[in-house]
């Protein structure tokens, strides 16, 4: 402990501040904390321990690790028999054990006493305290937790894997699934020729029993490959069907899966995702055998749940450091937080942080009650493309601006900064890109149009006197969209910035949710951070939504 003190003063005395870690990334996030106020104890306590735990240098170690001992696919054994496994660092299983005791891939689906009714927004706060840490290994916990909603299509198939599914003891061996503890699901959906266009693959499937069919073909990308099935789709005599396929056949041989290479990737990098072909696979149909799009649709939903999730919760872990570190280092004199423009470069993002947050969970909050509610079930409906497709797209940006907020410390490898960097840009482009969530929303314009209304009545109510004239904006976009496909990112864009101010006003966040409506969507256009008025107190806003460690 002494060592420990003398090496922070002389850090102090170079006036380098010490690493941010230890700090409780739950207790922390003033936001965070009042949207679980009202849960219950347990709830609260689970989410305490959690904030500590994901900041910790331990749990910071072992997300380097995985992330530097990149996995390894091993196509064939020493006597050339075809393996096709793929070996992960110990540090990765450490990741993945941990959050599957959480929960992350469960708790949506087991009906928990004190999570009934709020069973996703409880799961949402788990997994954005969880991507502060490490995203990589959230892709197969996103997909196992998501497949759920496919498996239902098909009682019986439900029935035997949903047990497994749900299980809490994470099972890392190489074994049929019916063998294990627990098993994790993937997912194969895009081609070499089709890409998002998942209706012109070529893959095919042929009818060989109730319920049973076998696969040929092959996917460009196909996730986290050691999972112990996976949801794929392929064209059966009938249109294109959905299939769960398990990896491996219940004497432990090869479902006819054969790994041809593992992606070199720019992020995600302690996770694996692989080009695959297959032959005489068997899997169960889930839904009819025409129905694939409609069967998977229910699993991506999810998916893009959290894909808003893991970038709200990157971008408040590399502010938090920034904001740490220009607490702690002295410029010109004073504090580098103090330095006018620095504060308001700081200020701006939190703000985007603080909307992209509050929408995410807004968006949770509307998956819990949307069977009972027709104006939730429109809100998640038409926001979940719209909070995809804004988190996902402001996150690289902001957490650039993060980095160079530490300078050239902010470059280095030893910081969580680059990790996070490096990984922002998949979740705009997993699970549909931005141009992909935009026509979503048309096809809601098309199609349901009524359903904006009840979104307008969400936003007219929680906006206030600023609600008329936003919706009036929003109204005008729509109508250019009919007129226009083109202009469909103006629209969606239009409709996150006004979702996300109307919930920071419901929250209570009245001076937070006056500058970002007021900077976003009253001003003029803006390209970079820093371009807050005078008028709004950026000291306060950064005291608010960081409080400095005490």
């Amino acid at each position: 402990m002494n060592q420990m003190n003398r090496t922070e003063q002389k850090l102090a005395e170079l006036n380098q501040p010490k690493p941010w870690s230890g700090v409780n990334a739950y207790r922390s996030d003033p936001l965070v904390v009042d949207i679980t106020s009202s849960m219950p104890k347990t709830l609260r306590d689970e989410f305490d321990a959690l904030g500590r735990y994901v900041t910790s240098p331990e749990a910071q170690e072992l997300a380097r690790m995985a992330n530097e001992g990149v996995p390894k696919l091993k196509t064939h054994g020493p006597r050339g028999e075809r393996l096709d496994v793929v070996e992960f660092h110990p540090a990765w299983h450490a990741l993945m054990r941990r959050s599957m005791t959480t929960g992350l891939h469960s708790s949506a689906w087991e009906n928990l006493a004190d999570e009934r009714g709020r069973s996703h927004k409880a799961r949402a706060i788990r997994f954005y305290l969880t991507a502060q840490l490490e995203c990589g290994h959230l892709c197969p916990l996103t997909m196992t937790s998501a497949s759920v909603a496919a498996i239902t299509a098909s009682p019986a198939v439900q029935k035997e894997w949903a047990p497994k599914i749900l299980s809490r003891k994470y099972d890392s061996s190489n074994r049929p699934w019916m063998q294990k503890s627990a098993v994790t699901i993937g997912m194969g959906m895009t081609e070499k020729q089709g890409g998002t266009d998942v209706r012109a693959n070529t893959s095919t499937a042929e009818r060989v029993g109730e319920g049973i069919y076998r696969l040929n073909g092959h996917k460009w990308f196909m996730s986290a490959p050691m999972s112990d099935a996976f949801v794929m789709l392929a064209q059966t005599r009938d249109g294109l069907g959905c299939f769960l396929v398990p990896r491996l056949l219940e004497d432990g041989s090869a479902n006819g899966l054969r790994f041809q290479r593992l992606k070199d990737k720019l992020g995600n990098r302690s996770n694996a995702s692989s080009e695959v072909e297959f032959s005489d696979t068997f899997g169960f149909v889930l839904g009819t055998p025409d129905a694939g799009i409609r069967t998977i649709l229910d699993m991506v939903t999810l998916t893009r749940l959290d894909c808003a999730l893991a970038s709200a919760g990157m971008m408040r872990a590399s502010l938090a450091e920034a904001v740490h570190h220009t607490r702690g280092r002295k410029v010109f004199g004073k504090t580098l937080i103090s330095q006018p423009m620095m504060t308001r470069v700081l200020a701006d993002m939190a703000l985007d942080v603080a909307a992209a947050s509050a929408l995410s969970f807004r968006l949770a909050d509307a998956f819990d009650k949307a069977h009972g509610s027709a104006e939730d079930a429109a809100y998640a409906r038409i926001m979940t493309p719209v909070a995809k497709y804004w988190c996902c797209k402001i996150a690289p940006g902001l957490i650039y601006e993060a980095m160079e907020c530490l300078g050239g410390n902010g470059y280095v490898e030893e910081r969580a900064l680059a990790r996070h960097y490096r990984e922002a840009p998949v979740n705009a482009i997993w699970e549909g890109s931005g141009n992909v969530m935009a026509l979503d929303v048309l096809r809601v314009l098309g199609r349901r149009k009524e359903l904006f209304e009840q979104l307008f009545g969400i936003f007219s109510r929680d906006l206030g006197p600023s609600g008329r004239k936003t919706i009036d904006v929003l109204r005008a976009a729509m109508s250019l969209c009919e007129r226009d496909e083109g202009a469909a990112r103006m629209l969606v864009e239009q409709l996150a910035l006004a979702a996300a101010a109307a919930e920071l006003y419901r929250l209570g966040a009245g001076r937070i949710a006056d500058a970002f409506l007021e900077s976003r969507l009253a001003a003029g256009w803006r390209s970079t951070y820093g371009m807050l008025d005078s008028r709004f107190d950026s000291a306060y806003v950064l005291d608010l939504l960081y409080p400095a460690a005490t």
